[in-house]
């Protein structure tokens, strides 16, 4: 590799798993624009949502995109006018890049809504990559608690479900049910529990099932199966739609199903007065607010939440999607980039 060069993953041709729609290029070593840092890549999360663009379910915004937004690192690099961050410092670049800040949602604290907004790892280049460029209002310190390993996947799967904990309306002691139990569920099952919830898991991973017990929940059954409770909040983070009449039918009077995923497979048909009836609501989570990720770093570092990970080499990036699409990774994903 060439001075000022790095390598990256990049989605190529978007397919099947089989495919490997994953490229190894080699790129400029980025510049740090106005208000941005670089960061020196230590770790990148794997998400499914990296999943659902190199297998095309996310249309990839630009060709060769480098996808990736649960990173951390080291700033190595600060732009003109950037004053939040210095040399050294070590932090993380989520999923929300840029949002407009003049739209009727950002100005109501909204920004989640952003009419125009770009996202790491989609609009922009992302963490599979020796380096990345991030607007320094956009990026979190990391709690001196976690590792880099294990903050990675705080900054997405545990932001978002954090989101959508909050999005289901759980009430304090209240019965929550978990559809699909994977790197966002397994952190915010943890911060349920912390607040008094009992918890019901459904996910049709056994190793799943197992690690939901270990972390205290009540019980643990196969996606389809129906909780031993009626349920004051429900989260789906499998990307199924036929789950979705499913966990409706589990929710108790006036309860909710919370959706935390970006991509969600067709819906059937629901029946109202199975699914809808007696105030049951179903709700979408989109994206996060920089609040959200700040108080939820907060919030786990305050109760030592537990991550759990799946380390891969920086180059075993396609074998790391093949197994998360395959229902292989208990608990989170991570690329590990050699020790600098």
């Amino acid at each position: 590799m060439t001075a000022g060069k790095m390598r990256a993953w990049a989605v190529d041709v978007p397919g099947q798993m089989s495919t490997h729609p994953l490229a190894l290029v080699e790129r400029d070593v980025p510049e740090p624009g106005t208000g941005q840092v670089r960061v020196r890549v230590s770790v990148c999360g794997v998400c499914r949502t990296d999943l659902h663009l190199a297998e095309g379910d996310l249309s990839p915004r630009h060709h060769l995109v480098i996808p990736g937004h649960e990173v951390v690192g080291r700033v190595d690099a600060v732009g003109p006018e950037s004053t939040r961050f210095n040399p050294g410092d070590r932090i993380g670049v989520p999923w929300l890049a840029h949002t407009c800040g003049l739209c009727r949602f950002c100005r109501s604290g909204r920004e989640n809504l952003c009419l125009n907004p770009s996202f790491t790892g989609w609009d922009v280049d992302g963490g599979y990559a020796e380096y990345v460029i991030v607007n320094e209002g956009y990026a979190y310190p990391i709690p001196d608690v976690f590792s880099d390993i294990e903050a990675a996947p705080l900054l997405c799967a545990g932001i978002i479900g954090f989101r959508a904990l909050r999005c289901s309306g759980l009430p304090p002691g209240g019965r929550l049910g978990i559809y699909g139990f994977g790197g966002s569920a397994h952190l915010t099952a943890q911060i349920a529990l912390a607040e008094g919830a009992r918890l019901h898991v459904m996910t049709r991973s056994p190793a799943a099932r197992e690690l939901a017990l270990e972390l205290g929940a009540s019980s643990a059954g196969d996606a389809t199966d129906m909780p031993p409770e009626r349920l004051d909040a429900a989260i789906l983070f499998a990307p199924v739609g036929t789950i979705v009449p499913r966990a409706m039918e589990a929710l108790d009077r006036g309860g909710t199903l919370a959706i935390a995923g970006i991509y969600l497979s067709d819906i059937p048909s629901l029946n109202y007065d199975r699914h809808l009836f007696e105030e049951r609501s179903l709700r979408s989570v989109t994206a996060n607010t920089r609040a959200n990720g700040a108080e939820f770093l907060e919030t786990a570092a305050r109760i030592g939440i537990n991550v759990s990970t799946s380390a891969y080499a920086f180059d075993d990036a396609n074998a790391a999607l093949v197994d998360l699409a395959q229902d292989r990774v208990n608990g989170a994903a991570v690329l590990v980039r050699p020790s600098q």
